[in-house]
């Protein structure tokens, strides 16, 4: 039986690579998104293991509301990147400054 611990560690390790990810890599925008989802995936993970240790089934419910959320925002984002590469030619963060004032 894996310890509540473990999948806490799991969870902060994922969340930390994700986080090392957004900072090291600012240029590219799938990167980015790919960080974000990952960030998702380290909160749910806990959730899970909070929910299995306590018994209790509210937060792995929570973890599929999490989820539908999340895949409209990848779906969201990927059209948004997709429409801002046909008209800039380009996905680089930096290049992107057609919505500036």
């Amino acid at each position: 039986m894996v310890s509540l611990s473990a999948y806490l560690g799991v969870g902060a390790l994922l969340f930390a690579i994700a986080v090392i990810g957004i900072f090291l890599n600012r240029k590219n925008l799938i990167v980015l998104l790919m960080a974000i989802e990952l960030m998702l995936l380290a909160v749910n993970t806990n959730f899970i293991a909070f929910s299995r240790y306590l018994g209790d089934l509210n937060g792995q419910v929570f973890v599929f509301f999490i989820l539908t959320v999340a895949a409209a925002e990848s779906a969201i984002g990927l059209a948004i990147m997709v429409a801002l590469f046909r008209s800039v030619n380009t996905i680089n963060v930096d290049e992107l400054d057609s919505l500036k004032g």
